[in-house]
């Protein structure tokens, strides 16, 4: 019997947040027939515009049955689409019978307005974490993630991300071999590297009016010093747990991963630059040790600094 996929779109969503897993599902199929059943849904079926004014036909999710995996996608149409009462009671009735429930950037805000992420560990694009923080405060966000899997719910970020959340359902449908052949098929990697703050310009994490931009400021210049959460805080004038939940809000990450993310970002500019060995660069950057980087260089970038060094920056294994 064949997977079936549920994709959910709405007025105003993002194509290629549809088109691309699609793509990803239709590779599969080709190599492995019959392994899924795509539908395209929306809440009352038709054509629906998308945001590029390309319009797609859907079927109404009134007709759906059985769905084996629901993936929302996200656009700019997707505020409207979390406000709906119906389309959050759709998505929420099905999060109990479905055996994965899923979303592609932005998507992520309809799984959180109809209750589907609390308590659970989820992403989005990388330019709405502060929005997504302060909406859904029960959710856990990993803003730096391509994806993220909690138990059977899989969120993914930005636009692109789908193909890769794609690749990883497809692995655990039809194993990594099948999943490999896709991504070579569609001239992608396996496993993208690195995470989100390769593409999020680390430098502006916070606006210049930011009440954190001279705390930032501040991080970026003593990354030498431990910069412990209490440290940042008292420079805020502001309690650890306190300063912790306004930082997150606002900036889109913990202050601790904000810490870690600046300290990767000027060992990479020393790896580039320079010929110091790794362990005077770790000491140069605050990690205290070889080891904890190479621990960050492997969350942020796919790989430990040794191979980032060697490689002058680029990741080349797709």
């Amino acid at each position: 019997m064949p997977h079936i996929l549920a994709v959910f779109v709405f007025a105003d969503f993002q194509l290629l947040d549809a088109s691309g897993p699609v793509a990803a599902f239709e590779a599969a199929n080709r190599l492995v027939p019959g392994s899924y059943e795509l539908k395209l849904v929306s809440l009352e079926g038709g054509l629906i515009a998308s945001s590029a004014g390309i319009s797609l036909l859907t079927c109404s999710c009134r007709e759906m049955e059985s769905v084996d995996t629901l993936m929302a996608v996200g656009g700019w149409g997707v505020y409207s689409a979390a406000e709906c009462e119906r389309t959050r009671d759709w998505i929420g009735a099905r999060s109990s019978s479905v055996r994965r429930m899923t979303s592609v950037c932005s998507g992520a805000f309809l799984l959180g307005a109809a209750g589907v992420l609390d308590g659970r560990r989820a992403t989005t694009h990388w330019n709405r974490s502060a929005e997504f923080c302060r909406r859904f405060p029960h959710v856990q966000l990993e803003p730096d993630r391509i994806f993220v899997n909690d138990g059977s719910v899989w969120t993914s970020a930005g636009v692109s991300a789908g193909i890769d959340l794609a690749l990883a359902l497809i692995t655990q449908d039809l194993g990594e071999t099948v999943a490999r052949q896709v991504a070579r098929q569609l001239v992608v990697y396996y496993r993208r590297p690195g995470g989100q703050s390769q593409f999020s310009e680390m430098l502006d994490l916070s606006a210049p009016d930011s009440r954190f931009a001279p705390l930032l400021d501040y991080i970026r210049s003593h990354l030498n010093e431990p910069l412990q959460v209490e440290d940042l805080a008292h420079r805020m004038c502001m309690s650890p747990r306190h300063f912790s939940r306004l930082f997150t809000a606002e900036v889109g990450t913990t202050p601790a991963r904000a810490v870690e993310r600046f300290r990767v970002e000027a060992a990479c500019s020393c790896l580039d630059s320079g010929q110091d060995s790794i362990q005077v660069i770790a000491r140069q950057c605050g990690f205290q040790d070889a080891e904890r980087m190479r621990r960050a260089f492997v969350r942020l970038k796919g790989m430990p600094p040794s191979a980032f060094r060697r490689k002058g920056g680029e990741a080349t294994d797709a």
